[in-house]
């Protein structure tokens, strides 16, 4: 089974993405991992992506379409795989639809921008150790301070206010409109928010008719 996920940062891709990977046996292929892997394995793609990285540019959409379809083409990839991270755009979608790279579901998490913003913003990680709490969901015993060793916890710039609400903003403009594209091809899911991971994952897994 091929499948994409979609939504928001914060809203949980990565935690089903693994738990999905687990159940059907098949891989999860991120778009940032496959890229650093070609190009430290210097593949003539890989190569052709670190001279746009080297430069400071963003690496090209036919680039990256590119290093998928290498990855793609190995084994373990025979029996499906769980795409993370790409397509971001609706011009990254018609790529891969070009290079015949189609999908049998594409999973859309759907949480409110409050929830996703109250949940990165109460992040908190310990500068020495890299534990991670949050003000709620997971409170150090004392505030601002690591369970484990005792460092000063802090909160990182991509889950500032002004950042969190920066990335929302993207994605509502840019990748948002996937939904559209994708419900077009009667291959669209949505997955309403049911609060915990377990729950949620069930939901996937029905609607994936598993």
């Amino acid at each position: 089974m091929k499948i994409i996920l979609l939504g928001a940062p914060g809203a949980g891709k990565g935690t089903q993405a693994e738990l999905i990977s687990k159940k059907l046996g098949i891989p999860t292929i991120s778009t940032g991992n496959i890229l650093r892997a070609a190009v430290k394995e210097g593949t003539p793609i890989g190569l052709e992506a670190k001279s746009y990285m080297d430069a400071g540019k963003l690496v090209p959409d036919e680039v990256i379409i590119g290093i998928i379809q290498e990855r793609l083409a190995q084994s373990d990839c025979a029996n499906g795989f769980i795409l993370d991270g790409v397509p971001r755009t609706i011009a990254q979608a018609e790529a891969l639809e070009r290079h015949g790279i189609r999908f049998d579901a594409v999973l859309s998490l759907e949480i409110a921008d409050s929830v996703i913003e109250e949940r990165m913003t109460g992040r908190r990680t310990c500068h020495a150790c890299g534990a991670s709490y949050h003000v709620k969901a997971a409170p150090p015993k004392q505030e601002g301070i690591c369970d484990k060793c005792g460092g000063e916890l802090e909160q990182r710039k991509d889950d500032r206010p002004e950042t969190v609400k920066h990335r929302l903003e993207v994605y509502h403009n840019e990748t948002e409109p996937l939904k559209g594209f994708y419900e077009a091809k009667g291959v669209l899911k949505s997955v309403p928010d049911f609060g915990g991971i377990e729950e949620t994952n069930e939901k996937i897994m029905e609607l994936l008719g598993k």
